[in-house]
C-alpha cells in the first residue's frame, strides 16, 4: 500500500505558478451551484425481475405492475422504500431548474445494492447526465455493499397478490421464515447484494473511476500528482487490485474506493470510503467469502482503528488544495461530528443502553480530520438535518453538515453556492412531489387484507390522506414512532407514562413543588401560561405521544420542523422544559428520565444553524446564517 504524502519536484514548480493566480482561480467558481442528495435508497418501483414468478401487482391507476414493498414494511423502517423513487426524480428536476450541474451522492444510493435497483438507478443518472449535463459524484454507504464481496440476499416483504407479503430471494433455500398464509418464494438473481467489484462497475462513471472529462482524479494509493496528470495513468491506478489496504496487518487486504476528483476547474471534491468490514475468524482461510466479514459498521470510529492511512491522505489532499488554491469539499456517508447538539449525555439517561447516541463518532474523529485540514464535510447515514462544529486545540475548525434523506422526514437536499471562498448552504425541502400518491390504491388493498385477517397493530390508514410528500413523510415518522421506536427503544415505564399524559398534565407536573399543594400548583401553571400569552386550554390539544413525535421531528429536521409543529406549540414545549429544568428529581428514576428528555429537547431546539447558513471553506466555521452576497435564496 502506498499513500500519497508529498509532491514531485515538477509538482512543486507548478505550485508556484498556481499560487501566482490564486485570486483568478477562486473567482472562476463564483456562482457554481452544487446539490448534495444523501441516502436516496433508490427502489425500482416498476421493474421486471429476471427469473422467478413474481412480476409485481397491477396498479389500477395506470395498469402498470408495481414492484414495491409493503406499507407495513415501510412503517417499521427508518426510510421509505417506494415513494422516495418519485422524490428523487422530483429533487433531480428541482436541482436542474436551479441551474445545478454537479450533484453529490453521499452513499446509500440504493436499498441494499441489488442489481434490480442498481441498474435502474444507473439508467436514471445516465439520463440526467446526458440530457442536462449533470456530473454525479457518489460514494458508498452501508446499504450499497453489505459485505466486500457479493452475497445472496432478498426481501420478504414485497407487496404481492391480494395485499399479502411476497418473498423475493436471490436463490432458493435462503428464506426460512415462511408464514402459514405466505406466498411462495420467488427466486431472482437480481436480488443479490453487490460487492465492491460490482459497485465499482456500476457507479464507476459517477466518481468511483476516472473519466476523461475530469481535470484530475486520484486515490489514496496512486503515486502521481497534479503535474503531468493523464487520464491513462489514472485509469491504470483505478482498478480495485491497486486500491487495497490491509485490514489484517499480516496478509488480509480489502478494497477502498475513496477518491479525489476535480470535476470543475478550481474545485476539488474528496470522497471518503468510511466502510470498514471487520474480518471474522475464518476470513484468512476463505477471504472471498462474504460471510466471513462483519457489516460495514457505523463509520469513523472504526476508520481510526483500521484505516489510519486515510488521515495521512486527507492531510496531503488538504495541503495541496491550499497550495494550489483549490476549493475543497469533502463528503462521505458517515458523520464526523456529534449530530445530537450535545444532547448525547441526556439521551443516555433517557434510553439507557438503547440510546440512539450510541452511533456518535468519537471526539477523536473530529479532531483528527480537523487537524488534517478538513474545513467542511458532508455526511449522510442518519437521515438527519444537522450542523456540527468542532474547533481543536490547534485552532482548526471543522463544520460537519448532515444532509437529510429524501426517503424520510424531513425530505430534503442541500443546495450549495460558492462565492469568494465561502459556501452558502440552503436546505431545500421537497414539499411537493409529483406522483407521490400513485401507489396508494395498492396500500388500500394491503390494509384491507391485514384488517380481514385480524392482524394486530396495523398501520393507521390516515397516512393515505396525506396532502403532499412532506405531510406523507411526517405520517411515516409518526407511525414509525408508534410501531417501532416506542415498543423497541423506549423504557416501558417512561413510554407508558408519557403517552398517557396530556399537555396540561405535563405542565402541572413541571410546576410541582414540595411547597405547593395541588390547587396552588394548578394556579401556578395557569399564571405561567398566561404570562406567555398562552391559554391553558391549548395544552389540552396535544398529549405525550405528540410530544415524543415532535421530539423526533426536531432531532431529524432541526428548526425546519417548526413549520409542522407550529410556533405556539413550540412555545408550550419550551415553557414545560423551562419548568422541569428548575426542579430537582428527588431521586425518582422516572422523574429523572422525563427531565433528561425535556433537556434533550431543549438542546436539539438550539443547535447550530442547519437550515440556511454560510460556511467559510478556507478558514472553517460558520460566518453567518444568511445567503452570500449576490446570490439570494433560490425560489
Amino acid at each position: 500500500m502506498q499513500v500519497k504524502t508529498r509532491f514531485s519536484i515538477l509538482g512543486c514548480l507548478c505550485v508556484l505558478l498556481w499560487v501566482s493566480c490564486r485570486g483568478e482561480s477562486a473567482q472562476k467558481l463564483n456562482g457554481v451551484r452544487i446539490a448534495v442528495m444523501a441516502d436516496v435508497h433508490f427502489q425500482n418501483v416498476y421493474g421486471e425481475f429476471s427469473g422467478g414468478s413474481f412480476k409485481g401487482v397491477e396498479n389500477p391507476g395506470n395498469g402498470e405492475y408495481a414492484t414495491i414493498r409493503t406499507m407495513e414494511a415501510q412503517l417499521h423502517s427508518t426510510r421509505l422504500f417506494n415513494e422516495n423513487y418519485f422524490a428523487f426524480l422530483a429533487a433531480l428536476d428541482d436541482a436542474v431548474n436551479r441551474h445545478v450541474r454537479l450533484i453529490i451522492l453521499p452513499g446509500d444510493l440504493t436499498d441494499d445494492g441489488q442489481p434490480f435497483n442498481v441498474n435502474e438507478l444507473k439508467t436514471v443518472l445516465e439520463n440526467y447526465s446526458e440530457k442536462f449535463g449533470i456530473t454525479f459524484l457518489a460514494i458508498n454507504g452501508n446499504h450499497d455493499a453489505g459485505r466486500p464481496f457479493k452475497m445472496d440476499a432478498g426481501k420478504a416483504d414485497y407487496l404481492g397478490a391480494e395485499g399479502r407479503s411476497q418473498p423475493v430471494m436471490s436463490r432458493d433455500g435462503i428464506y426460512g421464515l415462511k408464514k402459514p398464509d405466505g406466498l411462495p418464494v420467488s427466486v431472482s438473481p437480481d436480488m443479490q447484494s453487490m460487492g465492491y467489484q460490482e459497485m465499482a462497475e456500476a457507479f464507476g462513471p459517477f466518481g468511483l473511476m476516472p473519466q476523461k472529462e475530469y481535470l484530475y482524479w486520484e486515490t489514496p494509493f496512486s503515486d502521481y500528482d497534479v503535474a503531468g496528470y493523464s487520464y491513462s495513468e489514472s485509469s491504470s491506478a483505478s482498478s480495485l487490485k491497486s486500491r487495497q489496504y490491509f485490514i489484517d496487518p499480516d496478509s488480509l487486504s480489502l478494497p477502498d474506493v475513496s477518491y479525489l476528483v476535480e470535476p470543475v476547474d478550481g474545485l476539488w471534491v474528496l470522497a471518503i470510503d468510511a466502510n470498514v468490514y471487520v474480518p471474522k475468524e475464518n476470513a484468512k482461510s476463505d477471504p472471498a467469502n462474504p460471510a466471513n466479514y462483519s457489516g460495514p459498521g457505523d463509520g469513523y470510529n472504526l476508520v481510526l482503528k483500521h484505516k489510519k492511512y486515510l488521515i495521512d491522505w486527507v492531510r496531503s489532499v488538504c495541503e495541496r488544495a491550499a497550495k494550489l488554491n483549490k476549493t475543497l469539499l469533502v463528503f462521505s456517508h458517515y458523520p464526523m461530528v456529534d449530530f445530537y447538539d450535545e444532547a448525547a449525555g441526556n439521551l443516555k439517561n433517557v434510553f439507557g443502553g438503547k440510546s440512539p447516541s450510541g452511533r456518535l463518532p468519537e471526539e477523536e474523529v473530529a479532531r483528527a480530520f480537523a487537524d488534517a485540514g478538513v474545513k467542511v464535510h458532508f455526511g449522510g447515514h442518519l437521515h438527519m438535518n444537522d450542523t456540527g462544529i468542532r474547533k481543536t486545540a490547534k485552532g482548526n475548525t471543522l463544520v460537519n453538515i448532515q444532509v437529510p434523506s429524501l426517503s424520510a422526514y424531513i425530505p430534503a437536499y442541500k443546495l450549495l453556492t460558492i462565492y469568494d471562498g465561502k459556501l452558502d448552504a440552503e436546505t431545500v425541502v421537497m414539499d411537493s412531489v409529483p406522483r407521490f400518491n400513485e401507489l396508494f390504491p395498492l396500500y388500500e388493498m394491503e390494509y384491507e387484507y391485514l384488517k380481514k385477517t385480524g392482524q394486530k397493530d396495523i398501520w393507521d390508514r390516515t397516512i393515505l390522506s396525506a396532502k403532499n410528500y412532506r405531510d406523507y413523510a411526517g405520517w411515516h415518522l409518526r407511525e414509525l414512532v408508534r410501531l417501532r421506536f416506542l415498543p423497541n427503544e423506549w423504557p416501558d415505564s417512561l413510554a407508558c407514562f408519557l403517552t398517557g399524559m396530556s399537555g396540561t398534565d405535563l405542565l402541572t407536573m413541571a410546576c410541582k413543588s414540595s411547597s405547593l399543594d395541588k390547587d396552588e400548583t394548578s394556579r401556578k401553571a395557569v399564571a405561567l401560561a398566561r404570562d406567555r400569552g398562552i391559554d391553558l386550554s391549548e395544552f389540552e390539544n396535544w398529549n405525550g405521544l405528540d410530544l415524543i413525535v415532535d421530539f423526533y421531528r426536531i432531532s431529524l429536521a432541526d428548526r425546519l420542523a417548526t413549520g409542522d409543529i407550529g410556533d405556539r406549540r413550540i412555545g408550550q414545549y419550551e415553557l414545560i422544559i423551562e419548568q422541569f429544568r428548575r426542579q430537582n428529581d428527588d431521586g425518582d428514576p422516572l422523574y429523572r428520565q422525563i427531565k433528561a428528555f425535556t433537556e434533550s429537547f431543549q438542546l436539539l431546539l438550539n443547535g447550530d444553524p442547519a437550515g440556511s447558513f454560510t460556511v467559510d471553506i478556507k478558514n472553517g466555521g460558520i460566518v453567518n446564517d444568511s445567503p452570500v452576497p449576490g446570490f439570494p435564496k433560490s425560489q
